[in-house]
């Protein structure tokens, strides 16, 4: 008997009964892959091994916030919401050797005394986590090591075991048997992330899940595995430098907002508590074409320098280019600072790039960029004692930027004594920290007028 095969989309997780080069659900061209339908779903369902749940009122359900523990890396916890909550499932997504192993590994170490944690590796041995392990310094009695890649067995070992935390590196690297596909597959990765879904959710642990990412920069598999999982953390930086930043994409227990930072070392991860002086560390003394501005990364304001240089072009069109900042918002300050700031920079190669591999996606950080813009086209510096907060609008104007208080005092806090802010923040009452001048603007012209004495 000819066996029966499901086609899916690898970015959406949309099933349908034949092959379509575009998909109906999401519309992408190309994502359609066979995968054999998996066979245990009818019989299962038929056998009855599913327990039935029973439903309840809304009023008798318990209103208690949902059970956390510290994870032990402050970083960590505030970017998840205050701790990893019980019976969640995490997954944790980054590029090939940023560290996501060794930011679980060393949790290990830090919660080991208190959880019982279960590490299941599917691309080491046990020996070779023991060398890493001992290279971080990670000895705790409570943690267990198996190297498994079955996922009815790493069940098994979970009902035996009974851990607190289980961590699962890879995702991409585990099967099912009963599934006649390869791990990594669509249908093994979905299924396997479900069965493990399944047991931390009636065994009530913690399960954070390590996958890969691929050549886009998203996470590998179907689109579907990220809307199973409870909490997604995106592990990111450039593997030539030491800083790494921790986000989230989707949290079900917390915000979306807060960042983590954290710098690589020969002993393992190392928190960064203080992002804003590392971000500025190694700033120009009297370089043009600089300026610093402060961005809210959930609740934390973060101090970040933005770059610019406008040069002569050598071609028939001016060249752009930007790196932390949108290209389209880019473009569109460049024309705002040409047809309202009065200078010509159209005709000049641009380049933008934010430093220490942060992406400014707030429109707080405009005046900064069109300062920064201004000053390389002057060729002037603005002084490192300078800070510029504001949106900027098409006509040039300058629009109020929420918590400006919060991003002074944090301003003031880290020794800068001037600040560019727009003349109007609405109904909020704008309080001046001791040593912080502000620079109260109202256009674009002004902001430039007020900084070169133009």
């Amino acid at each position: 008997m000819k066996q029966k095969t499901t086609f899916y989309c690898t970015d959406c997780g949309n099933e349908t009964g034949k092959w379509s080069g575009r998909c109906a659900s999401c519309g992408a061209w190309n994502t359609i892959v066979e995968a054999p339908e998996s066979k245990t779903s009818k019989a299962t369902i038929k056998g009855g091994s599913f327990r039935r749940s029973q439903p309840s009122r809304i009023s008798e359900l318990s209103t208690e916030e949902e059970a956390r523990f510290g994870t032990g890396l402050a970083e960590l916890d505030r970017v998840l919401g205050g701790g990893a909550v019980r019976g969640s499932v995490i997954l944790v997504g980054g590029a090939p050797g940023i560290g996501k192993s060794t930011l679980l590994l060393q949790i290990c170490g830090l919660i080991g005394t208190k959880e019982k944690i279960l590490y299941v590796t599917g691309e080491e041995s046990q020996r070779q986590l023991k060398m890493r392990a001992l290279r971080l310094g990670v000895n705790s009695g409570e943690l267990y090591v198996l190297a498994e890649t079955d996922v009815n067995q790493i069940i098994g070992h979970m009902e035996d075991i009974k851990p607190n935390v289980v961590i699962i590196d890879s995702i991409q690297t585990m099967f099912d048997t009963e599934i006649a596909s390869a791990p990594g597959s669509v249908t093994q990765v979905r299924e396997c992330t479900m069965a493990i879904m399944r047991q931390a959710k009636s065994d009530d642990f913690t399960v954070f899940v390590v996958g890969h990412i691929n050549k886009e920069g998203n996470i590998a598999g179907p689109k579907v595995l990220e809307h199973m999982v409870d909490c997604i953390l995106y592990f990111e930086g450039d593997r030539n430098t030491s800083y790494r930043i921790l986000r989230s994409g989707k949290n079900r227990f917390g915000s979306t907002n807060e960042i983590g930072v954290f710098e690589m070392s020969a002993h393992g991860l190392r928190e960064v508590e203080n992002p804003s002086e590392m971000l500025l560390d190694g700033r120009p003394d009297s370089a043009p074409g600089t300026c610093v501005t402060c961005v809210m990364e959930g609740t934390r304001p973060i101090l970040a320098e933005v770059q610019a240089l406008i040069s002569n072009t050598s071609y028939n069109s001016a060249r752009r280019n930007t790196n932390g900042i949108d290209h389209n918002r880019a473009m569109m300050l460049m024309a705002v600072l040409e047809k309202r700031g009065g200078l010509p920079v159209g005709g000049y190669d641009s380049y933008i790039n934010v430093i220490g591999g942060l992406t400014l996606d707030e429109p707080a950080a405009d005046l900064a960029t069109i300062l920064a813009m201004a000053s390389s086209y002057f060729d002037k510096p603005l002084g490192r004692d300078l800070v510029a907060i504001g949106e900027v609008g098409l006509s040039g104007e300058l629009r109020s930027v929420m918590n400006l208080n919060q991003r002074l005092t944090e301003t003031a806090r880290l020794g800068f004594s001037r600040c560019v802010i727009p003349a109007r923040n609405g109904k909020d009452e704008v309080i001046a920290p001791n040593g912080l001048q502000l620079i109260k603007v109202r256009n674009v012209r002004e902001a430039i007028m007020a900084v070169f004495d133009k």
